[in-house]
C-alpha cells in the first residue's frame, strides 16, 4: 500500500511539474520558481499517513493544480511594441472556474 501511494505522489508531483513546464515555457523566472512553490508544498505533505483523508485531499488538491495551470493560466509575451501578447491554446478553449472545482 505505501508503495502505491508513493507512486501516486510521485505521479501527482510529474503532473504539476509537466504543467508548469509547458505553462511557463520560456520564463526562466516562472520555471524556477514553480518548481520550488511546487517542491516546498509536496513537502510539507511528505509525512502524510498513506491512506489516510488528508494523504487523499493532498493528492487531489495536487491534481487540482495541474488542471488549472494547464487550463486556466496563459503566459502572456511581450511584444516588440512593449504590450503585451496573449496566445490561448485550445487546452485553454471554453475553461471556466466551474471547470476547476
Amino acid at each position: 500500500m505505501a508503495a502505491a501511494a508513493a507512486a501516486e505522489g510521485l505521479a501527482a508531483y510529474r503532473a504539476v511539474l509537466r504543467a508548469a513546464r509547458r505553462t511557463f515555457a520560456g520564463d526562466r523566472l516562472m520555471l524556477a520558481e514553480s518548481a520550488v512553490e511546487i517542491r516546498r508544498r509536496f513537502e510539507e505533505h511528505r509525512g502524510l499517513a498513506p491512506g489516510s483523508g488528508e494523504a487523499a485531499r493532498a493528492l487531489s488538491d495536487a491534481r487540482e493544480a495541474a488542471h488549472f495551470i494547464t487550463h486556466m493560466i496563459v503566459q502572456a509575451q511581450r511584444a516588440p511594441s512593449g504590450s503585451f501578447v496573449v496566445k490561448p491554446e485550445k487546452e485553454h478553449a471554453g475553461a471556466t472556474l466551474e471547470d476547476v472545482q
